[in-house]
C-alpha cells in the first residue's frame, strides 16, 4: 500500500509544483527546462519505489499514476473551477498595437518568444501583429494584422 500511497503523492505534488512554476516551463523545452523535467521525474521515483525495486511494485506504481491521470482528466471534464486551475487560461499578451507587459513578466515571457511564434507564421515584425495570445497549452498563437 506504500507505494500506491506514494505514487498518488507524487502525481498530485508534480501537478501543483508544474502549476507554480507555469505553462512557459512546460512548455518551451529549453536545455534548463528538460533537466527540471529529468530530475523532477528522477527525484520522485526515488522516493516513490523506495528500496522495493520489482516488477510488481513498479506495476503498482505505474497503474497508480495512470488511474491519477484518469482522475484529473475526470475532473477537469465536470468542474470548470478544477480545469481552470489545472490547467489555467488564455492569456492575451498583445491587442490592438497593445502590449501586456505585467501580463507577459507574470508568464515570464520576453518578446523574443512572441517573435518567435510570430516568425512561424510568416510575421516578422511586431507591429504587423494583430493578436498575441498565450495558450494554456504554453503555445503562444500570434495572428497577423488584417490588410
Amino acid at each position: 500500500m506504500g507505494p500506491i500511497l506514494r505514487a498518488m503523492f507524487a502525481y498530485w505534488f508534480l501537478l501543483a509544483t508544474l502549476r507554480v512554476i507555469g505553462r512557459r516551463a512546460v512548455m518551451q523545452n529549453s536545455p534548463f527546462e528538460l533537466i527540471l523535467m529529468f530530475s523532477f521525474g528522477g527525484t520522485m521515483i526515488q522516493a516513490v519505489v523506495g528500496e522495493d525495486r520489482s516488477m510488481v511494485n513498479a506495476a503498482l506504481v505505474v497503474v497508480t499514476i495512470g488511474l491519477m491521470h484518469v482522475t484529473v482528466a475526470w475532473l477537469k471534464q465536470r468542474s470548470v473551477m478544477f480545469r481552470k486551475l489545472v490547467d489555467g487560461t488564455p492569456v492575451v499578451l498583445m491587442e490592438g498595437g497593445k502590449w501586456r507587459d505585467d501580463l507577459m513578466h507574470e508568464a515570464r515571457l520576453q518578446l523574443e518568444d512572441v517573435m518567435a511564434a510570430a516568425r512561424d507564421k510568416g510575421i516578422a515584425r511586431a507591429d504587423d501583429i494583430r493578436i498575441a495570445v498565450f495558450e494554456r497549452s504554453g503555445t503562444i498563437t500570434v495572428l497577423p494584422n488584417e490588410k
